[in-house]
């Protein structure tokens, strides 16, 4: 391409020389009018912008002695012919001819005196020349006068008029060979540089020069042959290329083996991360091809190796916020001290520390409250402990057991400060609390220790422990961001540990009031031998309402008693208790079930009403309780039953399948107006009656029919204690601990031989006292119990003497051995006996008070047709 342009521009100029002597003159006079219009205009303007002139036109009161000899000297040095200095009214100030110094200059003095500078051919005295006229402005921009330079020139217009055919022949023929060449060099050169322009390509040139030098990323181009074509300044830097390396080979780069490798294999790669001595560069390849054949590849660099430094950084921190996080939704979701401390250290190893105990003050994991002041034994009680390698061999103590602190140790003095502390193996601290624990010391050795951490447990103003970290397996010992996030998760846990305290307490203070409320054991009793289960339901539910009781009644009866009342918490023990108390209360009265559950279902609804009148009520005052009330008779073998919404009892008798008792529903006890019901029914001997709540056969993941069928499928199995029963029923429930309390009374009921009862029809007449009298005394003879005749020999006959007075027909005295010697006589009168204090002279009223103090007790009951005064005496051991 350039020869070609050079042929073609050899052909221009030949043909110029041939024509030239013809245009030389024009060509002169053109060139020197030009010149001199470019000439005098710069001289003007540099004149006319001198420092100072501006001034000495505007205040100087001769401008002409100031202003003629710079002017000259400007003249002479700037090859113009004159250089004049005018006023705005075109008057000279200064000129080369002192005789025209005064005199008003021709030409367009009104443009220039209007501020425009140009050049003009001037025709006019002293001579013709071509002239530039510049405005003179001060510091605000006005005009104060004007300066005139100009050129002498020639007037060649005939010798043009002469040549001007033959000059115009020579300039169409230039112009036309001109034009071919530049069109044939255009269109070669744009089909080089695909259509563009030469200021596309200047541009594009300009560019490409200042991204590849200013971007902060390496460039290599590669030829087909593995050749060095062109780096830029942040690759040469990047890779530590020699000044000489563009045009050598790969393999002289001296590239690290695996990045020389990567630039060899040609392949396309993005953002493969690489080593490049101490860097570590982000690498993308992209071949490139030409006319379908692969002509190299272009590789960019990017330096990560801060990025990397960065990202760990952030990496870090994300993981001390998952970290966290994860304690957040795992500490603290039981209410039990060690479980909670255990959720402590399970969090924390191993993405902090290799090993972590939780130590607490004594009794902290019974809900105690810890003594005021500093820990001065250093005696605390390991609640968890946790560690990366399995069994954590490592540990001095196990969990529940006994950690002894020296006084200056680091966990203690954390204790006492409420400071955390972090320490090195090699610390003076931590080297004098080992060397006063010698096992410790030797296991520290062993596994490695060398970094601690110790951070008190402190919430609400309560210290309750001290927790340490070690990390032995890692080798980063830990730093202050550790300590700062062991701190932190402490500080998380403390407030879990503190409420499984509080909750420990209050639960182990509900627990007692209800250990207290509930039968100590149950009474043995001839007519039913009895067992229970309870079993209380999750902790985080607080203590329930559940209920039971055997209470032994007159004429060797028995009642068994389940309640339950709904809720959770000390309001629904206290309620519990209150309950149970009046049931026993009631049935000292020996009222009918159904009778006793509406006296008691009365007392829940003015337990309500009380509860909602308190000043201090947080609650709706709403009381509502279930109850299931049997008395059974051994002597009839009879069991009357009554129920206030509560499940009705399960019935095993010998020989049959268990089956739940019919029974007539009754309401919740609470709601009050709604009557109850009592029915009556025949228990076998040896039949097994099973009372139980709720909780204990309905469950979330299994229904009320299901559990019946468990319980009765249990009852149903063979002869076995009712301990061994109970027990049985119990493992036949789901594992885990039941969404409500879990109540069990299993009785198993007994007839008492008909040979011990003895019963007499007794007509209303005071001489069938003696006869009485006499047939009980020989009936005490036959039992063997001669030794109770006198005392029952008195009763007998006080008691029928008064029923043959007071009562009405008919009379019936009955004498049942037991584990007491009853004694009952009934009657169909209505009016109840009370003691009283006789007086001196009165011949009655002594008769209740003789048989209060000779038998051990006494009491009356009603009955359908009447009531029953009767009483007991104790026969001992033996009877």
């Amino acid at each position: 391409m350039a020869g070609q342009a050079f042929l073609w521009q050899l052909t221009v100029l030949l043909l110029l020389a041939a024509v030239g002597m013809t245009v030389l003159v024009l060509k002169t006079v053109t060139d020197a009018q030009n010149d001199a219009r470019h000439t005098s205009l710069a001289v003007a303007t540099g004149f006319a912008q001198a420092p100072g002139l501006a001034q000495v036109l505007q205040q100087s009161p001769d401008p002409t002695a100031v202003l003629q000899p710079l002017a000259l000297a400007a003249q002479r040095g700037s090859g113009v012919d004159f250089v004049d200095v005018l006023s705005t009214g075109g008057i000279r100030y200064t000129d080369p001819v002192p005789a025209l110094i005064g005199q008003r200059t021709q030409g367009d003095i009104a443009r220039a005196a209007a501020g425009q500078s140009f050049t003009e051919v001037f025709s006019g005295s002293p001579q013709k020349a071509v002239r530039a006229l510049v405005p003179v402005k001060d510091a605000h921009g006005d005009v104060v006068g004007l300066v005139s330079t100009g050129v002498q020139t020639t007037d060649i217009s005939a010798t043009v008029n002469r040549q001007l055919p033959v000059l115009l022949g020579a300039a169409a023929g230039v112009v036309v060979l001109a034009a071919g060449g530049a069109v044939l060099v255009n269109t070669r050169l744009r089909r080089q540089t695909r259509g563009l322009g030469p200021i596309e390509m200047t541009r594009m040139y300009e560019h490409h020069d200042a991204v590849l030098h200013a971007v902060r990323e390496g460039v290599l181009i590669l030829d087909a042959d593995h050749r060095l074509m062109l780096a830029n300044d942040e690759a040469r830097q990047l890779l530590a290329l020699r000044p000489d390396a563009q045009g050598r080979r790969l393999d002289e780069l001296g590239l690290d083996p695996g990045m020389a490798a990567l630039l060899a294999s040609g392949r396309s790669v993005t953002d493969e991360v690489h080593p490049a001595g101490d860097r570590l560069l982000a690498v993308n390849l992209r071949p490139m091809t030409a006319r379908d054949r692969p002509s190299g590849l272009v590789a960019t660099l990017r330096d990560t190796t801060e990025l990397r430094a960065v990202a760990g950084l952030a990496e870090e921190a994300r993981e001390r916020l998952r970290l966290l996080y994860d304690a957040g939704a795992r500490i603290g979701t039981t209410l039990d001290v060690p479980g909670t401390a255990q959720e402590l250290a399970d969090v924390a190893v191993p993405r902090l520390a290799d090993f972590v105990a939780v130590d607490l003050l004594e009794g902290v994991a019974d809900g105690e409250e810890p003594a005021a002041g500093a820990v001065a034994d250093g005696v605390l009680r390991r609640a968890a402990h946790r560690s990366v390698p399995a069994g954590v061999a490592e540990a001095s103590v196990r969990p529940g057991g006994i950690d002894v602190f020296p006084p200056d140790s680091p966990p203690l003095r954390s204790l006492a400060t409420g400071r955390s502390e972090l320490h090195r193996t090699q610390d003076r601290a931590i080297t004098a609390w080992l060397a006063a624990d010698p096992p410790r010391a030797a296991g520290s050795r062993a596994y490695g220790f060398h970094s601690w951490i110790h951070v008190p447990v402190t919430a609400r103003g309560t210290t309750l422990g001290v927790v340490q970290f070690v990390r032995f397996r890692n080798p980063e010992p830990f730093r202050p961001e550790d300590l700062a996030l062991a701190e932190e998760l402490v500080a998380r846990a403390a407030v879990a540990l503190d409420n499984a305290r509080r909750f420990a307490r209050e639960r182990g203070t509900a627990l007692a009031l209800r250990r207290s409320l509930l039968p100590q054991r149950l009474p043995e009793h001839s007519a039913a031998a009895a067992a229970y289960r309870y079993l209380p339901a999750d902790p985080r539910l607080g203590v329930g309402g559940d209920w039971f009781d055997v209470i032994p009644l007159s004429g060797a009866r028995v009642a068994l008693v389940v309640g339950d009342v709904i809720g959770h918490g000390l309001r629904a023990s206290a309620t519990m208790g209150q309950l149970r108390s009046a049931v026993r209360t009631l049935a000292d009265v020996d009222l009918a079930p159904d009778e006793l559950l509406t006296r008691l279902d009365d007392l829940v609804i003015r337990l309500a009403s009380d509860t909602a009148a308190a000043p201090d009520a947080q609650s709706t005052g709403e009381v509502t309780a279930t109850c299931l009330y049997a008395v059974y008779d051994p002597v009839s073998g009879r069991c009357s039953l009554a129920t206030a919404g509560h499940p009705a009892p399960v019935v095993a008798s010998p020989g049959r399948d268990p089956v739940v008792l019919r029974m007539p529903a009754g309401p919740p006890l609470g709601l009050g107006g709604l009557p109850f019901e009592a029915v009556e029914t025949e228990l076998p001997q040896e039949s097994l009656l099973a009372l139980y709540t709720d909780g204990l056969v309905a469950t979330r993941h299994r229904s009320m029919d299901a559990g019946l069928h468990a319980l009765r499928s249990a009852l149903a199995a063979l002869d076995e204690s009712l301990e061994a029963r109970c027990e049985r029923i119990v493992r036949a429930l789901p594992p885990g601990r039941p969404a409500d309390d879990a109540t069990l009374l299993l009785s198993r009921v007994r007839r008492l031989d008909p040979e011990r009862v003895a019963t007499w029809a007794v007509p209303a007449d005071f001489a069938a006292v003696a006869a009485v009298r006499a047939d009980a005394v020989r009936r005490l003879t036959a039992w063997g119990l001669a030794d109770c005749a006198f005392v029952t020999e008195l009763v007998v006959s006080e008691l029928v003497t008064n029923a043959i007075r007071y009562g009405s027909e008919p009379i019936r005295l009955r004498l049942i051995h037991d584990r007491s010697l009853i004694c009952e006589v009934s009657d169909a009168g209505s009016t109840a006996p009370h003691l009283r204090r006789a007086r001196t002279f009165d011949e009655g009223g002594r008769g209740l008070l003789l048989v209060a103090q000779l038998t051990q007790r006494w009491g009356t009951r009603r009955s359908g047709n009447g009531k029953t005064i009767w009483c007991e005496q104790d026969l001992g051991e033996d009877a």
